[in-house]
């Protein structure tokens, strides 16, 4: 596994006119430039919700169940995602921003900003209301980057940040694509060791442009694409082992 780390924003990161990125000691800084019109600005993404996930969750029959309750419980941060933000007429606090151990978000002027047990969607509400204890009517603009190790038969393997709303393909797209040894029907993610999401589910996401928010995806989470099997290295195996009776048959005979 490479220690690649590269941050790959979708075309819908449109919250600003004009974002440059530059490479500083190794790593990656956004540089914004705030609209002229601000009202203009889209609203971001929309994920998930928690009464959506809690009505996935009793409606049941759903195969993420373990997930969603997991998000449910935990929130959707983790310590290494990256939050772009842009608070209007705030220069300061107008950047990209890193969630620290502890899922907390620390901000100039304003300090430490928990996360524990925020979702996607809450986030705006949770950083609008942080930010309204020091600020008259702040007008908050977020987009939240996740962290996620792309490897296996991938030309470029490595961790990514990536937009929730990136589809499960587009992670594979941003790793440089499949090599051609790669067997896309074996793909899965795994979180902390366990598969998550494998077989026809992985398969069946790839096809219909799923998205990490739609599979309650998370930082941490790993995308592996495992190798084909060299089916001449497996019969010069095949045929190895099959001699090996036989050559201990013969010298029995023979002595």
């Amino acid at each position: 596994m490479t220690s690649n780390y590269r941050v790959v924003p979708r075309l819908s990161v449109r919250l600003v006119s004009n974002v440059r990125r530059a490479s500083v000691a190794g790593g990656l800084v956004f540089a914004f430039a705030l609209p002229a019109t601000a009202q203009r600005i889209d609203p971001g993404p929309a994920y998930a919700t928690r009464a959506t996930l809690e009505q996935e969750l009793r409606a049941g029959g759903s195969d993420g169940a373990r997930l969603i309750r997991a998000r449910l419980d935990s929130g959707d941060f983790r310590a290494g995602d990256r939050i772009l933000l842009i608070v209007e007429g705030e220069k300061e606090l107008s950047d990209t921003f890193t969630v620290s151990t502890g899922t907390a978000l620390t901000l100039p002027q304003i300090g430490v900003v928990p996360l524990v047990g925020v979702l996607r969607a809450e986030l705006m509400g949770r950083l609008t209301e942080a930010l309204g204890r020091y600020l008259r009517a702040p007008v908050v603009h977020v987009r939240s980057l996740i962290r996620v190790a792309v490897e296996g038969e991938v030309t470029r393997p490595g961790f990514y940040a990536l937009s929730p709303e990136t589809p499960l393909m587009d992670a594979l797209t941003a790793a440089g694509g499949l090599t051609r040894e790669a067997r896309l029907d074996k793909a899965r993610v795994e979180r902390d060791g366990s598969t998550i999401l494998s077989g026809r589910v992985f398969e069946s996401a790839v096809r219909s442009g799923r998205t990490f928010d739609g599979l309650n995806l998370r930082a941490g989470d790993r995308v592996y694409v495992p190798r084909r099997a060299n089916v001449y290295q497996s019969v010069q195996i095949l045929a190895i082992l099959l001699t090996v009776p036989i050559t201990i048959y013969t010298a029995t005979k023979l002595f």
